[in-house]
């Protein structure tokens, strides 16, 4: 066959255009796709509150009417219903579209999954704004949970068509999307602007774009601005300009049709030619591989629901690692940073649960992003050890034996580091080790890991919670 075209250095440049331009697509799909999710768990004490206390912004104080009860008689300075509320409903419609997704999802182009992240991301954000009661704050977090589980299932799929740098861009914006969506929210919060404000604030975002003239000043040595143009520009629509403006498609990609419509009959092949499912080969050459993959997906028959069974069970030494670092990560997040109120900081209660989801999220961009740098293959390492900052923590807020919230700003930081390399390594892992005809489904299916475990750790948040409000 004809592979000379590589040593063209034309054709050399656009491939790494192509590279980078592909490698940022990505990065900013994840940014746009985990925003609303992550700006729902940093306003979970808000939306919790905003119904039952005139001001959102000072201490949790006791809400009004029959809910003193608990806050009046605790230790603590708890909310009458703990934020494992909010991570519930952030989470169970997520676990529950990753669970079932995978085995009929690619019957969806991947064109019209992306414009319904969009359009129920927007219905998030409109929602929990516009909200007068807890419970429509829930089914707004509920949109935003159907658009952040779609989107990441969709495009963890999609990184295959790609070259595998996209996955370190993907899960570089998935942690940039943590640092911008808590920080900013802190940030706005913490300004004296209201929740509400600030969620329409994230939700239309101002970008002011300066159009510099072609000829600059030679006596100031300034570029005069020619004209300026105020875009609203909101992270929803990011993700349609990045999915259908930004990256470049391989000619194959079935973007508005399903799957099954490129294999013919005479194409399929045997299925006891049925490679497993991990290959222990490594990829050396990533950068034919993809042209190669695209001639053979032709001659590939589409994955039957037993192949699909069998793939999962292969996929559980990646999933279970994962399910327990995001158990015990979430666990402290939503069971127990609420209840490390120190009342002595200048930090009011609200503002030292936000910083701590901030801090968090500042780790898991810095340790999704070094995937770049190195990888690390013991996942199961990771989970134990954050095991062990649950563990601790749990004595913390017991014994209150910790001196200030900077103590717990440290290692809130140290578990954001834990969580997002775990995150990050394991999809790289499965996509090295997997089979590449297995490759798609198995992105997909592996992602309910991590929302599994945050489910399991929402579950165990709540009588937690009832059992120190009750102290």
């Amino acid at each position: 066959m004809d592979q000379a075209v590589n040593s063209d250095p034309v054709n050399a440049a656009d491939s790494g255009r192509q590279r980078w331009r592909n490698w940022i697509g990505f990065w900013l799909l994840g940014l746009c796709n985990n925003f609303a999710y992550v700006v729902m768990l940093s306003a979970a004490h808000d939306i919790l509150q905003k119904q039952e206390s005139h001001n959102t912004t000072t201490p949790t104080p006791a809400p009004n009417g029959t809910n003193t009860e608990i806050s009046k008689s605790s230790r603590y300075d708890c909310s009458p219903v703990s934020t494992a509320a909010v991570l519930l409903a952030d989470i169970l419609p997520t676990l529950l579209i990753k669970f079932t997704a995978p085995f009929y999802i690619h019957r969806v182009p991947y064109g019209f999954r992306v414009l319904v992240c969009f359009f129920t991301a927007v219905v998030s954000f409109l929602m929990v704004s516009f909200s007068s009661t807890i419970l429509m704050s829930i089914f707004g977090v509920v949109f935003a949970s159907i658009s952040s589980g779609l989107g990441e299932l969709s495009f963890l799929s999609l990184s295959v068509f790609f070259s595998r740098d996209v996955l370190s861009g993907w899960g570089s914006g998935t942690g940039a999307a943590g640092v911008a969506g808590a920080l900013l929210y802190s940030a706005f919060t913490q300004a004296g602007l209201t929740p509400q404000v600030t969620l329409w604030i994230m939700l239309v975002v101002p970008v002011i774009l300066a159009v510099r003239s072609a000829e600059r000043s030679q006596l100031s040595g300034v570029a005069p601005i020619k004209k300026i143009h105020c875009i609203n520009v909101s992270f929803p629509l990011m993700i349609s300009f990045s999915y259908f403006f930004l990256l470049v498609f391989p000619s194959s990609f079935p973007q508005w049709r399903r799957h099954e419509d490129g294999h013919s009959a005479s194409r399929v092949i045997n299925s006891q030619e049925r490679r497993p499912l991990i290959e222990e080969e490594a990829d050396t050459d990533e950068d034919t591989e993809t042209t190669q993959e695209e001639q053979e997906d032709k001659h590939i028959r589409p994955l039957s629901f037993t192949d699909k069974i069998y793939i999962m069970k292969g996929l559980l030494k990646f999933i279970i690692p994962l399910g327990v670092v995001y158990f015990a990560e979430y666990f402290i997040n939503q069971g127990l940073l609420e209840l490390l109120y120190f009342p002595d900081s200048h930090l009011s209660h609200a503002e030292q649960y936000r910083w701590y989801q901030t801090l968090y999220q500042i780790g898991v961009f810095a340790s999704r992003t070094s995937l770049v740098c190195f990888k690390i293959r013991k996942i199961f390492l990771m989970s134990l050890l954050q095991c062990l900052n649950a563990v601790l923590l749990a004595f913390a807020v017991y014994y209150q034996f910790l001196p200030n919230p900077w103590v717990v700003f440290i290692i809130v930081l140290y578990e954001g580091l834990l969580g997002g390399a775990a995150y990050v390594n394991t999809f790289f892992f499965i996509r090295e080790e997997t089979a590449k005809r297995e490759r798609e489904f198995a992105m997909a299916a592996a992602s309910v890991g991590d929302s599994l475990g945050i489910a399991l750790s929402a579950a165990a948040a709540f009588p937690v919670h009832h059992y120190f409000c009750s102290l």
